[in-house]
């Protein structure tokens, strides 16, 4: 038979992915038992015990309060930058003057 005498095989459609909600109650109401939580074969050496971890959704209003200090945080570490640029400059101007007031002490000093 060739490829062109062969039916073609229509699948159907593929349905939707589960809800986070209808996951974690999938996790929450499976048993310990459940080969997802356990690992290798018990009684093997290597056996690990079966653990549950208790998925939560994320706190909405902790998530924002920490999103709004992370903001504030960052306006903060801005306004310092430009003051720090600010210093800088001011430290090297300062720096030039002071070479400038050496060299000419060193030169009244040296012409005496």
């Amino acid at each position: 038979m060739t490829s062109k005498n062969k039916k073609r095989v229509i699948l159907p459609t593929r349905p939707e992915p589960p809800t986070i909600e209808q996951i974690l109650e999938d996790v929450r109401s499976a048993c310990l038992s459940d080969p997802v939580f356990t690992s290798f074969v018990e009684g093997s050496e290597d056996f690990v015990s079966p653990l549950r971890v208790e998925v939560s959704m994320p706190d909405v209003d902790s998530q924002y309060q920490q999103s709004r200090e992370y903001v504030d945080l960052n306006r903060r570490l801005q306004k310092e930058l430009g003051e720090l640029s600010t210093q800088c400059e001011q430290l090297k101007k300062a720096g030039k003057q002071l070479d400038l007031s050496i060299s000419e002490i060193k030169d009244t000093n040296f012409q005496n």
